[in-house]
């Protein structure tokens, strides 16, 4: 989305907290958008340029804001009906923080919000087919987690929510709800997952069980077991990747990866591929703070729906 929350809390003080000898940071998106074409990685990171927020991705959102919420209910209370109520609400407060999400819609037009509305609330109906959260008790919300990788390099992220067994065994729980085609993001929504089981395994010396994406448009559900072997390797997959973006930055040198996913990228007038030119390189990009990769927070929930 456009409009990124404020640096919260809890960004504030994992930044607060990293050692001196870190130099630089990288979220599960920012690194997706370079393994994904290089050229986007730049238009997001380094020239940061505004993207239009799109219905898709404000109810992506507005989904993840409800079920976040519905937490907060006793186990009893937390039914359809209840996560149905909190759809508007929710929506007010998104509208507040972030106004520019009223555009999206015809304010002449009431019904067309109400539209909108009645779509979260039927993926919300997904949710309820694939899980009964009077049955769980999460232990963490849109949490950002952190970790040190190769001594210099920061990873971090917000995670949708952490399950934690009484055995102690951690499952990862990340909500989808885009409809643009499934398999072209699926290699990403794992590499998102994977990103956040290597920061739980380098800061609580746990491997995740599970690694779960709950797919509410279609009421299905992914299960992916890591192990420690293929974190290590995940590892060092992440600092490599950190690596080709210091000599891409060092070059001023990002090219183009054309893909399906070009259909819905926001900079295609920009792009070479297209027919477009970029702007030119940010002469600030050298001196731009090393523990900010792109905007003020790693991704907002939903952006990658």
């Amino acid at each position: 989305m456009t409009a990124e929350p404020v640096i919260d809390q809890q960004q504030a003080r994992a930044t607060a907290e990293v050692p001196a000898t870190v130099r630089a940071s990288l979220s599960p998106s920012r690194a997706a958008d370079f393994k994904t074409c290089p050229l986007l990685y730049r238009f997001r990171s380094i020239d940061r340029l505004p993207e239009r927020p799109s219905v898709e991705q404000a109810r992506g959102t507005l989904v993840h804001a409800v079920l976040e919420r519905l937490f907060d209910l006793p186990a009893a209370g937390r039914t359809p009906e209840a996560a149905g109520d909190l759809v508007a609400p929710q929506w007010d407060r998104l509208v507040t923080e972030q106004p520019e999400l009223a555009a999206l819609f015809d304010a002449a037009d009431p019904d067309d919000t109400a539209e909108f509305l009645r779509s979260a609330s039927g993926l919300l109906g997904g949710y309820f087919a694939v899980e009964d959260p009077r049955r769980l008790e999460p232990a963490e919300r849109e949490a950002l987690i952190s970790a040190v990788v190769d001594d210099e390099l920061l990873i971090r992220g917000y995670l949708d929510r952490l399950d934690v067994a009484p055995d102690g065994a951690l499952r990862v729980v990340d909500y989808k709800t885009g409809g643009a085609p499934r398999e072209a993001f699926e290699a990403r929504a794992l590499f998102q997952l994977k990103f956040y089981a290597l920061v739980l395994w380098r800061t609580r010396g746990v491997v995740p069980r599970v690694l779960r994406l709950l797919y509410l448009k279609d009421a299905e559900v992914c299960d992916y077991a890591p192990d420690a072997e293929e974190l290590a390797r995940f590892e060092r997959t992440v600092v490599a990747l950190w690596q080709a973006i210091e000599a891409a930055t060092a070059r001023q040198d990002f090219r183009p990866r054309p893909s399906r996913l070009c259909d819905w990228c926001n900079h295609r007038a920009l792009c070479p591929s297209f027919g477009g030119t970029p702007p030119p390189f940010p002469v600030a990009a050298a001196s731009a703070d090393p523990l900010v990769d792109a905007r003020s927070r790693p991704s907002p929930p939903g952006a990658d729906e």
